[in-house]
């Protein structure tokens, strides 16, 4: 088992590291984090994390502020992997590796005996901010330090901290080799073979994703609606539900689970379902939501689960490399 949230504070407090931590809603982006934590205020600057792998399956965090335009191409290229080597880690490697949920890819996730293999390249700019906000290994809490703090962490856990210049773009070639090439793991990792699961870079239904600026907006270049099949309580198909992009706000969510189950109660509480049922109406129709609901219920939280997923990782990319 991985650190837990309250652990790596309590790491953090034995090595006499300066921090302070603010509660918050779970957020999947940069901009939800910024409506809780008030950077302006604080002093600081937040930041976006990304968990990738190269083709020989390799992987590498990279911790960058929030404004800092990442070019995934010109970042490959400087790492030696050629234009197009590296993508969005698989889903499955977030537990296997960084032991942490959906939308917690964090610096501090190195900590884990399971991350030794992973490479960790932070933001030059992070030297220039009186403080850098991060996630605490969980999306429910962000936490700010300096960098002199982070960097006594790493090296507590036996890193030695890489900063570099994400903007930088200089020529690689014959004559003028990666400038990054040092930082690639000399590992490869084989995660367990686990069928059906599908890569961080992909969401069913939707085409490419491409980042449009540095704030993190991404917009699908090819969209094609996803959509789920429901029932009513007599079997027949009714109008498909809204795309799976909606499911990114896990308030809507919640609605919609709460109009389908309202919408079935009430089509099912009737004079003649009373007069039938009596005192077993209420087992009646909790039997009814199981039976009708319960796989509309878990499409519409798979959905929600791969918009979530998906919507950690725009913060950040200006451009996804094609594969």
């Amino acid at each position: 088992m991985g650190f837990s949230k309250e652990q790596l504070l309590q790491k953090l407090q034995e090595l006499k590291i300066e921090f302070s931590k603010h509660d918050h809603p779970v957020v999947l982006t940069v901009e939800a984090q910024a409506k809780y934590v008030d950077v302006g205020k604080l002093g600081g600057g937040l930041s976006k994390n990304l968990f990738l792998k190269d083709k020989k399956n390799r992987f590498y965090i990279v911790s960058a502020l929030a404004d800092t335009k990442v070019d995934l191409k010109v970042l490959s290229q400087r790492l030696g992997l050629g234009k197009g080597g590296l993508r969005m880690a698989p889903e499955e490697a977030l537990g296997e590796l960084l032991q942490v949920p959906l939308g917690c890819v964090t610096p501090f996730a190195v900590v884990n005996e399971s991350a030794r293999d992973v490479s960790l390249l932070l933001d030059q700019g992070f030297k220039k901010e009186k403080h850098c906000f991060f996630h605490p290994l969980s999306n429910d809490a962000s936490i700010s330090l300096n960098v002199s703090g982070l960097d006594k962490f790493l090296t507590s856990i036996g890193r030695d901290p890489a900063y570099v210049d994400l903007e930088a773009n200089p020529a690689v070639g014959k004559d003028q080799p990666p400038d990054l090439a040092a930082l690639v793991p000399s590992s490869a990792i084989t995660l367990p073979d686990q069928p059906g699961k599908q890569s961080s870079a992909e969401v069913p239904k939707e085409g490419n994703l491409v980042s449009v600026d540095n704030n993190s907006k991404t917009v699908p270049a090819k969209v094609v609606k996803q959509s789920v099949v429901v029932s009513n309580s007599k079997g027949t198909p009714e109008k498909n539900v809204q795309s799976s992009k909606s499911f990114a706000d896990v308030g809507k969510l919640v609605e919609e689970i709460l109009n389908k189950t309202s919408k079935l109660l009430v089509s099912e509480i009737n004079e003649e379902t009373i007069k039938t049922h009596g005192e077993q109406l209420g087992t009646t129709l909790s039997d009814k939501l199981h039976k009708n609901l319960g796989s509309d219920f878990k499409n519409l939280a798979m959905i929600f689960k791969n918009t979530a997923y998906t919507e950690g990782f725009h913060a950040g990319i200006r451009q996804q490399p094609k594969w």
